[in-house]
């Protein structure tokens, strides 16, 4: 029977995998309701039995919108802890919101409002948050109503034109701030458009009726890294070539779901030029780690169910390709094995079973000192073969451990409020952006029981301080 120091490991790290893979929307195998409610209920089955740890987790990689649900349920319970740790929960909160996204953080302060959380403590986070807004003129456009929402809601006091251009827009017959008074003339002046930011010009423009392939032209400089990447579909349709992906510059995951956007004889023919990009990426991914991992092969999951859902298509996949070009910038010596595909990376798409099992001992012919399983988890050609190769190979092949094995699984299972494993001998993280690899293989020793509770905390407690010291540093520059 297991300790209770055992099952609250497991159920510290089980939350860690679900933060960092699960984005509440609908995947391959299950609908977006049943993500929600899933991801809701590990929240408040986690924040009310390890506190401590579920705040700390602001520290580790996990996604923009968990770590957004756990500062509204810090702040929503605050009364359940004492003051020395609200105070360390104030300074985590306040650092996890200044690594956010502003919409998110925007998005957060709205929902404290709908639940009516509005003590001192706080109005002083949505004050000091605001506050240090490099730009507050260009929030007052981009995020025009959740900024106006924020400051009701806190009570805040915008200076200047800021103040003027969400509560009383119409009066002045000009502004001294050059964005807002492009966004004044731009409700009557087409060129002033092409002054703001994309989100804020896109309404704009339709209100105008300006055709769609001249806009993105002309918004073009200013569209963000994102952007530009959401906008290639678009673009193409519209034969807005302005409006290009920077290769150079983009994450190496965001740019593996640009490349398997493309049709496979599109991707043929740009090859080069693709996979220097990727692996580009991943060396700027890898940073010092590269060529310190030794000799690793890794299983690499493109079945028909790696296609993931409308909503994030082909992410498994996705995350699979850019771990792919990781793991070759990480590793001495790299081989990397696909469950179906042969042959070029760059033209892999999703087909056929799961078949897990062969594909692993297939891997563990070479040896390696690591060995990287990156997959959903769905082992079903046949059912249950991976974990009776990875159960024999622990027990009888390798009892003492000189292969490292890790599963990376980028799909949540709401049924099992985890991401699902392969076998209880065997690390299971989730993973969202391939970037993490590195930083999550540090978890991959507790769900195995290989570290206890104790060591977990210490873990914690090392990220916690590591985090908040990267953000006083940061805020300092």
């Amino acid at each position: 029977m297991p300790t209770a120091q055992q099952v609250a490991c497991e159920d510290v790290v089980m939350f860690v995998n679900a933060a960092i893979a699960s984005t509440a929307q609908r995947e391959f195998r299950d609908e977006a309701g049943a993500q929600r409610m899933s991801l809701g209920f590990l929240h408040e089955y986690v924040l009310g039995n390890y506190r401590e740890l579920y705040a700390a987790t602001l520290a580790l990689d996990i996604n923009h919108l968990n770590a957004a649900m756990i500062v509204t349920n810090l702040l929503r319970h605050a009364s359940a802890a004492g003051d020395t740790q609200r105070a360390k929960e104030g300074k985590l909160i306040a650092a996890a919101l200044r690594g956010m996204p502003p919409q998110r953080v925007y998005g957060v302060f709205g929902e404290l409002r709908r639940l009516g959380v509005n003590n001192r403590r706080c109005r002083a986070i949505v004050r000091d948050w605001v506050a240090g807004r490099p730009d507050p003129a260009f929030d007052a456009v981009k995020y025009r109503r959740s900024l106006s929402v924020a400051a009701r809601h806190a009570h805040l006091s915008l200076p200047g034109e800021v103040g003027t251009a969400l509560f009383d827009w119409r009066r002045p017959k000009r502004y001294d701030t050059p964005i807002l008074e492009s966004w004044r003339r731009a409700h009557y002046e087409q060129k002033a458009l092409y002054e703001l930011p994309y989100t804020v010009a896109e309404g704009l423009a339709a209100r105008h009726g300006i055709d769609r392939a001249r806009f993105l032209n002309g918004i073009a400089p200013r569209l963000t890294d994102l952007e530009r990447i959401r906008l290639q579909s678009s673009a193409a349709r519209h034969q807005a070539g302005a409006v290009a992906i920077d290769l150079a510059t983009a994450p190496l995951t965001r740019l593996a779901v640009y490349v398997l956007s493309l049709p496979r004889p599109q991707r043929a023919a740009r090859r080069d030029e693709l996979t220097a990009a990727l692996r580009s990426a991943a060396a700027r991914a890898a940073r010092r780690r590269a060529g310190t991992w030794g000799r690793v092969v890794a299983v690499l999951d493109d079945s028909y169910s790696s296609a993931g859902s409308a909503v994030k298509r082909r992410r498994p996949l996705a995350v699979a390709l850019a771990a792919h070009y990781l793991l070759e910038a990480l590793s001495a010596e790299y081989t990397g094995m696909w469950l179906t595909h042969r042959g070029d990376p760059l033209l892999v798409h999703p087909v056929g079973t799961t078949g897990l099992g062969a594909r692993i001992v297939d891997a563990l012919e070479h040896r390696p000192d690591r060995l990287v399983i990156v997959s959903d988890g769905w082992d079903n050609a046949p059912v249950g073969q991976a974990a009776e190769v990875l159960r024999v190979w622990n027990t009888r092949l390798d009892p003492a451990g000189r292969t490292s094995i890790v599963h990376l699984n980028p799909v949540y299972d709401s049924d099992s409020f985890a991401v699902r494993r392969l076998g209880p001998q065997v690390a299971t993280v989730g993973v969202r952006d391939a970037e993490d690899v590195a930083a999550l293989v540090e978890l991959a020793r507790f769900p195995t029981g290989r570290a206890g509770f104790d060591a977990l905390r210490t873990h914690l407690a090392d990220r916690v301080e590591r985090f908040l010291a990267e953000d006083t540093q940061a805020g300092t520059q």
